[in-house]
C-alpha cells in the first residue's frame, strides 16, 4: 500500500485528536445519569445498525464487478435500490408512525439480513431483489430509528439540547469509528483472509442479528399516532399538509434531498473516480479514511451544537459551500492534470488530489448528519415524523435514479459538476431557512407578548 494513503489517514487522526482533547467546558453539555444510560443504549443499537450497513459499503460495487457486470448493469442495480426506497419508503414510514417505531426498527434488521443473503447469488435477478430489499431497509434506517429516539427522548422528559449530544455521538461512532472498523474488517475478510467479496455481507448479517436482539429486549414501543385510528391515506394527507403549510419543513426537505442526492451519487462515483484506468485501489482502507473524515466532521458538529448562541441554520450554509467546492475538485483535476493512459498500476496524481477533495466532502457529511437531525427534531411534527422524513426521500431517490440511469452517458467530471450545483443550491436554501426561522421566532415572541398584555394589561 502506498505511503500516500497512510499520510492522509495519519494527518486526519492528528486533527481529530486535537479536536477531541482541546474541548473546553463550553464545548460540553452536562447531563444526568438516566439520560446517559438512555443515550448509550441508543448509540449501541445505532452503531450495530450502521455496522451492518458499513460492512457492505466498500464492496457493493466491487462485488457486482466481480460477478462480471459492467458500469451500466451496476447502475441499474443501484437504481433498483433507490427506486424501491422511493416507492416503498413512504409506506413503511407511515407504518412506523402507526404501528410502532420499535416494530419497524426490528423489521429493518430482518429485511436487511435477507438482502445480505441475496449477495451469494451471481444471478442478476437475485441481486436485483437484494437491491429492492436494501432500498426498503434504507428507508427504515433513516426514519424509524431517529423517530423512535426523538419521541422517547421527550417522553422521558430530557432537555431538548441533550438531543444534539445523542445525534453527534451517534454519528461520531456509527458513521465514524464503527465505519472505519467495518471498512478495515471488510478489507481483512476479503484481502488478508481471502474469503471473497461476499464475506462482508455475511458479517453484516450477523451484526444486524445482534442489534435485533438488543432492540427486542431493551426498547419500549412508541407511536406517531397514539390512537392508531388513522389510515395510510389519512397519514399521507396529514404529512403533505404539514409540508405545504410550513415553509420551514419544505425547505428542510429540499435541502436534505439536494445534499443526500449528491452524497449517494458520490458513493457510486468515488471508486471509478479514483481508479479510472483500473488502478489498484485498497477499497477498504480508502473507505476507512473517508469515515475518519466523517468523524472529524461530527466531532466539530458536537462542539458547534453545544454552543446555544450558534445557530445550526447559520453554519450549515458554509458547510454546503465547502462541500460544493470539494466535489468540484475532480472537475478541475480532469482539466488540469494530464490523464493516465496506462492500465492498472498505483493511484495517479489526479487520483491523489481527488482523494483529498473526497475527504473534505466526507468531513462535511459528518457535519451534516447531526445538524440535519437537530433541525428535523425542531421543525417536523411528532405525529407524522417518520412519514414526513420518508416524503423527503422521494425527490432524493428520483434524483439519484436519474443520475444513475444516465451514468454511462456522461463523463464522471460532468456528474461531479452536477453535484456541485446541487450543493450550492442547498446553501442558498439553507440561507432562506435561516431567514424564515428567525422571522417565525420573532412573530412567536410578539404573539406571546400580545397574549400576556391581554391577560395582564399592567404587565410590562
Amino acid at each position: 500500500m502506498e505511503i500516500f494513503y497512510y499520510i492522509v489517514f495519519a494527518l486526519q487522526i492528528l486533527v481529530l485528536a486535537a479536536l477531541e482533547f482541546s474541548k473546553s467546558r463550553k464545548d460540553r453539555i452536562t447531563t444526568s445519569p438516566a439520560f446517559n444510560a438512555f443515550k448509550n443504549n441508543y448509540i449501541l443499537v445505532f452503531s450495530l445498525m450502521m455496522a451492518g450497513d458499513w460492512l457492505q459499503g466498500p464492496y457493493v460495487y466491487a462485488l457486482y464487478s466481480f460477478y462480471g457486470y459492467d458500469k451500466g448493469d451496476i447502475g441499474r442495480l443501484f437504481i433498483a435500490g433507490f427506486g424501491s426506497s422511493m416507492l416503498f419508503g413512504t409506506i413503511v414510514g407511515s407504518f412506523a408512525d402507526r404501528y410502532g417505531r420499535k416494530t419497524m426498527s426490528m423489521t429493518y434488521c430482518v429485511v436487511y439480513i435477507l438482502s445480505c443473503f441475496t449477495k451469494h447469488s451471481s444471478q442478476y435477478r437475485v441481486l436485483m431483489l437484494g437491491r429492492v430489499l436494501g432500498g426498503i431497509a434504507t428507508s427504515l434506517l433513516f426514519s424509524s430509528f431517529e423517530s423512535w429516539l426523538v419521541a422517547e427522548h421527550f417522553k422521558r422528559g430530557f432537555d431538548a439540547q441533550w438531543l444534539s449530544l445523542t445525534f453527534s455521538k451517534a454519528i461520531f461512532l456509527g458513521n465514524g469509528l464503527i465505519a472505519i472498523v467495518a471498512g478495515l474488517v471488510a478489507n481483512t475478510l476479503v484481502g488478508n483472509l481471502g474469503l471473497g467479496p461476499v464475506s462482508p455481507f455475511d458479517a453484516a448479517a450477523v451484526t444486524l442479528a445482534v442489534g435485533l436482539a438488543i432492540i427486542m429486549y431493551t426498547w419500549p414501543e412508541n407511536y406517531g399516532d397514539p390512537s392508531g385510528n388513522k389510515g395510510l391515506l389519512s397519514q399521507f394527507q396529514q404529512a403533505a399538509a404539514a409540508i405545504a403549510s410550513d415553509e420551514k419543513i419544505a425547505l428542510l426537505g429540499a435541502i436534505q434531498s439536494l445534499f443526500e442526492g449528491s452524497m449517494y451519487t458520490f458513493v457510486f462515483l468515488w471508486t471509478p473516480a479514483l481508479s479510472p484506468n483500473g488502478e489498484n485501489i485498497p477499497h477498504g482502507f480508502v473507505f476507512a479514511t473517508f469515515m475518519l473524515s466523517s468523524m472529524l466532521g461530527s466531532s466539530l458538529a458536537s462542539r458547534l451544537m453545544a454552543r446555544p448562541n450558534l445557530k445550526v441554520e447559520g453554519y450549515m450554509q458554509i458547510v454546503f459551500l465547502i462541500s460544493a467546492a470539494s466535489l468540484c475538485l475532480p472537475v478541475f483535476v480532469s482539466f488540469l492534470v494530464e490523464p493516465v493512459v496506462e492500465k492498472g498500476g498505483s493511484i495517479s496524481q489526479g487520483g491523489c488530489l481527488s482523494l483529498v477533495g473526497f475527504c473534505l466532502f466526507e468531513c462535511c457529511v459528518g457535519l451534516f448528519w447531526p445538524s440535519i437531525m437537530k433541525m428535523r427534531s425542531q421543525y417536523i411534527p411528532e405525529e407524522s415524523r417518520s412519514t414526513i422524513m420518508n416524503f423527503f426521500r422521494i425527490p432524493l431517490n428520483i434524483c439519484v435514479c436519474i443520475v444513475l440511469y444516465n451514468v454511462s452517458a456522461f463523463p464522471i467530471s460532468v456528474m461531479f459538476g452536477m453535484c456541485t450545483i446541487f450543493l450550492a443550491m442547498a446553501s442558498v436554501l439553507q440561507r432562506r431557512l435561516m431567514v424564515v426561522s428567525e422571522k417565525h421566532n420573532i412573530d412567536s415572541w410578539i404573539t406571546e407578548k400580545e397574549r400576556d398584555l391581554e391577560t395582564d394589561p399592567l404587565r410590562i
